[in-house]
């Protein structure tokens, strides 16, 4: 399969970053994490399959925006200690972007100031795009854009707390069907000063079921003409990312679980947007393998334990592994490896020299659709009454 040829598309202006080409990492909870950017960045900027010497994402950045996972504000500014370990930014990160989750305006103030204050990050990104029962529970996440004086005021705290740095948000359609919210939360966003918009063109209740609506990601478009939009959803090549941009006008493309066991996706974006049509990453199992034992021991240096990167790990196995010819049984032994050699040792029984199976393209990651959302008792009656929103409504850690 070729690269497709370059779409006319500006750079990614977010505050005083520039973003080319315009390409996001999505915060993936228990996924986004330093390791994993790290090697999604190393691909970016083309040395992800370490043939120029150096590590992978040792470069000098620019190639695109890598988010970090889930952060919540009330553990933030409680400086929890697994929460401190999650916004940690390797040197070579920049800039260096960190998602906050929050329903509390105060305590999201809190937070963005003492991100600003102590120079923790260079770009804020807002989630309202959530769709897990622990997040809408409490009326967080995807929920939190139905009570728009709610949103309005988080993001007030937000833009006034974040000083120059840039507040972006990310959010979905809304709720549900009935309950559409996105073309006036892309509006109070504007009015409030967020510097861009990345909408999941799905609603809270289709969790990620179905086909995401890309004409809802066009209709933000042609409604917030102020500031950037990006689209997200469904993006699961490069080909995909391409034609999301010329069919909804949208301003940058924000990739999530097309790049689950493929972070060399990123090296296919970045040569879709700069034209080269050649460049599509098809490796053989042996070079996924190698990717595999990298991220891995990424993950050990991370927490300081090889064995516990290696268990953080397991969740990977069966993403990287998509579509190879590899038996069940193995696949078992290796997603319950607790090592680095035993990784390396049951990847090289493997028949390493597959080429790139057809199976191994397009929807990876959770696909269930049709959930009913879980939210706080009332919360539909009145779409701007917020009462009962406390800080006793923030989560208390961070991440997956």
């Amino acid at each position: 399969m070729s690269t497709p040829a370059a779409t006319m598309v500006s750079p990614l202006q977010i505050g005083p970053h520039t973003v080319q080409p315009p390409v996001v990492l999505a915060p993936m909870a228990g996924i986004t994490n330093a390791p994993f950017r790290t090697l999604c960045r190393g691909f970016a900027e083309g040395d992800g399959w370490g043939t120029g010497g150096r590590p992978p994402g040792a470069g000098s950045g620019g190639k695109g925006l890598f988010v970090s996972e889930m952060i919540t504000t009330r553990a933030l500014v409680e400086r929890n200690e697994k929460t401190m370990q999650l916004i940690h930014f390797d040197a070579t990160e920049k800039p260096r972007s960190i998602q906050l989750y929050g329903v509390d305006p105060a305590t999201v103030g809190k937070a963005v100031r003492m991100i600003a204050e102590e120079g923790l990050a260079d770009h804020i990104d807002l989630n309202f795009g959530c769709p897990v029962p622990k997040v809408t529970r409490k009326g967080g996440g995807s929920a939190l854009p139905y009570k728009r004086n709610l949103l309005r005021a988080i993001l007030r705290e937000a833009v006034s707390g974040a000083g120059d740095l840039p507040v972006t948000m990310k959010m979905r359609k809304g709720i549900d069907d009935d309950h559409i919210t996105y073309l006036d939360a892309g509006r109070i966003a504007v009015e409030e000063g967020v510097t861009a918009i990345a909408l999941h063109g799905r609603t809270a209740a289709q969790h990620y079921g179905g086909t995401a609506d890309w004409d809802a990601i066009a209709r933000l478009k042609e409604h917030v003409p102020e500031i950037p939009v990006l689209g997200n959803g469904d993006i699961w090549s490069a080909e995909d990312a391409v034609r999301m941009v010329r069919e909804t006008g949208c301003d940058g493309v924000v990739v999530g679980r097309g790049c689950l066991g493929r972070p060399w996706l990123f090296s296919d974006l970045v040569a879709a947007f700069e034209g080269r049509t050649d460049d599509s990453a098809r490796p053989t199992l042996r070079a996924v393998a190698d990717v595999m034992v990298r991220h891995a021991t990424l993950l050990g240096e991370w927490i300081g334990d090889e064995a516990r990167g290696v268990i953080d790990f397991r969740k990977h196995v069966a993403w990287y592994l998509k579509g190879f010819a590899v038996g069940s049984e193995m696949r078992k032994r290796l997603a319950i490896t607790s090592s680095l050699a035993e990784l390396s040792e049951g990847l090289a029984e493997l028949d390493l020299d597959q080429a790139w199976p057809l199976g191994a393209d397009g929807p990876r990651g959770r696909t269930s659709g049709n959930n009913r959302v879980v939210l706080p008792d009332g919360w539909l009656k009145d779409p701007y009454d917020c009462a009962g929103i406390s800080e006793d409504a923030e989560l208390d850690t961070s991440g997956g």
